[in-house]
């Protein structure tokens, strides 16, 4: 069993010229764990799997060619010696992806998934069949989102920022767990999943996250123009802006997007009654190499965006 160790917070106020006036304060809130290779929601949506794990056990999970959840988990594999097993959504692993290079680097085993078969992986079936494969390993969801990644994101102190109590807590969302974790911990206070898919599921893959014996009225979900992975031209400029200008680290699929939808519902007067806005950086730096393996960063904004700040 894994001892858990604290991550240290870090706050930074997102300067009003980002915003139109009037405009609530957007403190923005990153994590820094003590495995630096596990960024943002991903060390906190481990925790419960790595209080979990038996002696000798391994884990075994899942995720996309560009995994930030597959690439945590080989970090955390490497770091506490346990072996660990990526069941990778693609026809065949790309030895150049940077994302799986990485998690082979951390010796984590990877095994290729076609999209049809993975559309399998949340059924009984399928995971009792994987149970009999891999008896000795401990199967976490993808993204680690179920109700034990969502325990975990309870220890996120998001709602008392350095200026005082926020009014909205936001996040990016995708699988639901790290909203889900915010929601169940802050009960009383509004919050927003900024989603960067689409998946008319998602409210529903937030409330299995949930305790089922509880109901929670105090958060919604807006949706992005873009879905999963598409970049603007406008929305990879924003994120240059913010690191340019003020040195805040996003990227364009998940906090960068997040974040510009954030400020679009603000500018529209969505947001009017709001007047602190804790928003939780959730990590995914490490997807910038990918984006540029794949062309969708120049060799000018891939160096921008990957350059070491204060801001994870």
């Amino acid at each position: 069993m894994t001892t858990q160790l604290s991550a240290e917070y870090h706050w930074q106020l997102l300067p009003a010229s980002m915003v139109s006036n009037p405009a609530p304060e957007i403190w923005i809130c990153s994590l820094k764990a003590p495995v630096a290779e596990i960024a943002g929601n991903k060390w906190l949506k481990l925790q419960s799997a790595l209080q979990q794990r038996q002696p000798g056990q391994g884990i075994l999970s899942f995720g996309g060619a560009f995994s930030n959840h597959l690439a945590a988990l080989a970090a955390a594999g490497h770091h506490y010696n346990f072996p660990t097993i990526g069941i990778v959504r693609t026809d065949h692993l790309d030895q150049q992806n940077p994302t799986l290079k990485r998690c082979q680097a951390f010796g984590m085993q990877l095994k290729a998934l076609n999209r049809d078969s993975y559309r399998q992986h949340q059924q009984t079936e399928f995971l009792n069949s994987l149970k009999i494969s891999y008896p000795h390993y401990l199967i976490v969801p993808e993204g680690g989102s179920d109700q034990a990644g969502a325990w975990g994101v309870r220890t996120l102190p998001l709602q008392q920022t350095p200026a005082g109590a926020a009014d909205l807590l936001c996040c990016a969302t995708a699988s639901g767990g790290t909203l889900a974790g915010i929601i169940h911990q802050h009960p009383t206070i509004r919050c927003l999943g900024l989603a960067v898919v689409k998946d008319s599921s998602l409210p529903q893959r937030v409330n299995a996250c949930l305790p089922s014996d509880e109901i929670f009225n105090n958060w919604s979900i807006a949706q992005a123009r873009s879905g999963y992975g598409k970049l603007s031209a406008d929305l990879t400029a924003f994120c240059c802006q913010l690191k340019r200008e003020y040195n805040i680290s996003t990227e364009p699929v998940y906090t960068g997007k997040a974040l510009h939808l954030l400020i679009e519902l603000i500018t529209k007067g969505a947001l009017a009654n709001v007047k602190r806005v804790a928003f939780f950086h959730t990590g995914g730096l490490q997807g910038l190499h990918g984006l540029h393996y794949r062309q969708q960063l120049t060799a000018e904004q891939y160096q921008l965006l990957a350059a070491e700040s204060a801001m994870i």
